[in-house]
């Protein structure tokens, strides 16, 4: 296969209304079996989907919408386990939130927007979490008395009128381009500001299926030698699937993208450029090699294909640096807020959950 490169001023140009890629994906162990979501009392998602021919065919979901939008917002940042941005999104705009350092043990007057707690690229509700609108802009290095969430409703020009409160016609050329100015992530796969009157759904749209898919019931044991715990030594069940192909659907609506912007009101033409390498660039980091949806499903790039073309082609090649620099992106990018340790964190009650092997159903759009 070789690299496609997808032109975002072409695509955004053409007369598509939206951009569809099929990748098909398989194990990167070269293992037969696989582990799609699933959740307690309800398992993995299989349903009968009718085809042509009269027959039907077993369907796995092994990853929802809401779910791929979580794996394509982390691939992001720079490693699991930090939220610390990609090196090749220097100048993409985010919002961090802080609290004080050395929490528990904070002094009386806090030590500021020191440690970092979330960002809007690891949030799952955006630029809509309470995490960003109920904390307080930090200004100078020092947070300051207005709401982050005050701000944004200044900037998108609603009248505070309570539940009735929703942007008038013109005012969402206020709200694309403010949204934009914090978070251009919000808007590739959507933000729900309900307070606001503002839902917009998502500009990439992705699902990971299996087609021909069949359950594989397993078992595993708990060991508790020392006899430390009350559970004892049980014997829990483990639920895989097998499947002839699995497919992962990338939608671009770029009927949407184009309503973000017209003439000199809204977005201009290279930032609505961005958003489309911005959703591409996440596709191509995805697809790239091996990405572990779960602990025992690893899966890499077998064949992508372009929705009517003929011919199998790589993962989108994407200069996302040129985009950043072209879009004319406020400085600086980044936007912090502020919660103080002792109102951020604070103790819940104690809870027995029961695990689940699918965890990434944390998505507010849907």
């Amino acid at each position: 296969m070789t690299d496609r490169v997808l032109d975002p001023s072409a695509l955004l140009n053409g007369p598509n209304l939206r951009l569809t890629l099929h990748a098909s994906l398989r194990p990167a162990s070269g293992l037969d079996r696989f582990q799609p979501a699933g959740f307690p009392e309800i398992g993995h998602v299989i349903y009968d989907a009718p085809r042509p021919d009269h027959h039907v065919q077993k369907v796995c979901i092994v990853d929802s919408a809401a779910s791929m939008a979580n794996h394509l917002e982390s691939v992001c940042l720079a490693s699991e386990h930090s939220l610390e941005l990609a090196s090749e999104l220097a100048g993409m705009p985010y919002v961090e939130c802080r609290t004080d350092a050395g929490w528990p043990k904070v002094s009386a007057d806090g030590e500021g927007p020191k440690q970092l707690v979330v960002t809007t690229l690891s949030e799952g509700h955006r630029l809509a979490s309470t995490y960003f609108l109920d904390g307080r802009v930090v200004e100078d290095g020092k947070p300051g008395g207005r709401k982050f969430g005050d701000v944004l409703r200044e900037e998108f020009r609603i009248a505070p009128l309570g539940k009735k409160s929703h942007p008038l016609p013109e005012q969402w050329w206020t709200v694309f381009k403010t949204i934009f100015r914090y978070d251009p992530s919000s808007l590739v796969h959507g933000v729900l500001f309900p307070a606001m009157g503002i839902k917009l759904p998502r500009m990439l749209t992705a699902h990971l299926e299996a087609f021909g898919a069949s359950r594989i019931r397993s078992s595993g044991v708990k060991f508790d030698k020392l006899g430390k715990t009350s559970s004892g030594q049980p014997i829990f069940s483990v639920d895989e699937e097998t499947a002839s192909e699995i497919v992962a659907t990338f939608v671009v609506d770029l009927a949407l993208l184009r309503s973000f912007g017209r003439g000199d009101r809204g977005l201009s033409d290279r930032q609505k450029e961005l958003l489309l390498a911005f959703a591409l660039w996440k596709i191509e980091r995805l697809l790239r090699g091996p990405f572990r949806y779960r602990t025992n499903c690893d899966l890499e790039l077998h064949e992508l294909r372009v929705r009517g073309g003929e011919e199998p082609v790589g993962p989108p090649a994407i200069d996302i640096r040129s985009a950043i620099e072209r879009a004319g992106i406020d400085s600086p990018p980044v936007t912090q807020v502020y919660w103080p340790a002792d109102e951020l964190f604070r103790a819940g009650a104690d809870e027995q959950e029961e695990d689940s092997d699918g965890d990434d159903e944390q998505d507010a759009e849907d």
